[in-house]
């Protein structure tokens, strides 16, 4: 393991840590289901940077699944353009930096398949074990989110002054500490299930990509596209005031969802050979 160069690690780290500092401001803006609509333009950009990084070539039906992808996102985007559709009262900045945060996870995701390709030739077949890379990748990603603290709190509006004020206010929220002047319910219980329930898919998306591809542990991922949007309409426990879904945000989760139907179609063994 030590063979493998670690400065793809530390690009890696860079990119996913990007990838989180935006997805969670674009986010905490977003209503709930747009959230994983606007996230499948991970796909999309898989099959640019594989294309560009990896020399991968991909079939018309593949291309074609992707277009129809990105034209789901594009409608899903889209139902906010006329006042009193879904996503009307959101400035467009939030959306498009939520795809601006799929596209640093995607880059992400490929780099650790270089890492896989090229590990397994420096380790003379022997793929690099997976926990080693997600190690590696999450130290990085926890070193570059450390520097971007004072850039992401100045967008915030809070000056690096008072940081550590809002970290030791974090803590306490965490911790649920009785004198917080935060409300900070479902602590510590809620943020401990969210890293366990991430590092556990994290986990399970490496193991896919270490054995097949990046671009089909996002396919697999996708799974749950429909589940999730439907889940986050509803007026839930923390989330109380549910999202009312407007027909071009539904046209545009049925597109996405055809364009991922497509792209997953079983193709012959000679046509695979020459694609993926």
């Amino acid at each position: 393991m030590m063979a493998l160069p670690k400065r793809r690690f530390a690009f890696i780290g860079m990119l996913e840590a990007l990838g989180v500092a935006a997805g969670m401001s674009a986010g905490a803006m977003l209503p709930g289901p747009a959230i994983p609509i606007l996230s499948q333009s991970f796909l999309v950009w898989q099959l640019i940077f594989s294309a560009l990084l990896l020399g991968k070539t991909y079939s018309m039906r593949q291309i074609i699944g992707c277009f129809l992808v990105a034209s789901g996102v594009i409608l899903a985007v889209a139902s906010g353009a006329n006042d009193g559709q879904f996503l009307s009262e959101v400035k467009f900045v939030w959306p498009a930096l939520m795809v601006a945060s799929s596209a640093f996870q995607a880059g992400a995701s490929i780099l650790k398949e270089s890492v896989f390709i090229d590990g397994a030739k420096r380790l003379k077949g022997r793929r690099p074990d997976i926990f080693v890379v997600n190690s590696f990748g999450s130290g990085f990603q926890a070193l570059f989110v450390f520097l971007l603290l004072p850039i992401l709190s100045n967008l915030r509006g809070i000056k690096f002054a008072e940081l550590p004020a809002y970290l030791n206010g974090g803590a306490e929220c965490f911790l649920n500490v009785d004198d917080s002047l935060i409300d900070c319910g479902g602590a510590p219980f809620l943020p401990l299930l969210f890293i366990l329930v991430n590092m556990a898919f994290n986990i399970a998306l490496l193991n896919l990509v270490k054995m097949s591809s990046a671009l089909v542990a996002s396919l697999t991922a996708t799974s749950a596209v429909p589940i999730s949007i439907y889940i986050l309409s509803l007026p839930l426990p923390y989330i109380p005031h549910g999202a009312k879904l407007s027909s071009s945000f539904i046209v545009g989760a049925v597109v996405l969802l055809m364009g991922l139907f497509i792209y997953n179609l079983p193709q012959s063994s000679k046509k695979q050979s020459k694609t993926e």
